[in-house]
């Protein structure tokens, strides 16, 4: 499964352990919005391309 984390509010270490966790059985992919330089454009095509969508 490909999952997505969308970390609002930069990385915590709860999130960071949960990402470790799942890492190991799934494919993750962190996108940290509190960096002001995201494109738009790509947050949308890998919300397209992942299974499931955590928002942190």
């Amino acid at each position: 499964m490909k999952l997505l984390y969308l970390l609002t509010d930069g990385p915590e270490p709860l999130c960071d352990r949960l990402i470790a966790l799942q890492s190991r059985e799934h494919e993750v992919t962190v996108i940290d919005l509190s960096k002001r330089d995201v494109p738009y454009d790509r947050i949308i095509d890998e919300i397209c391309a992942h299974d499931q969508v955590i928002s942190w």
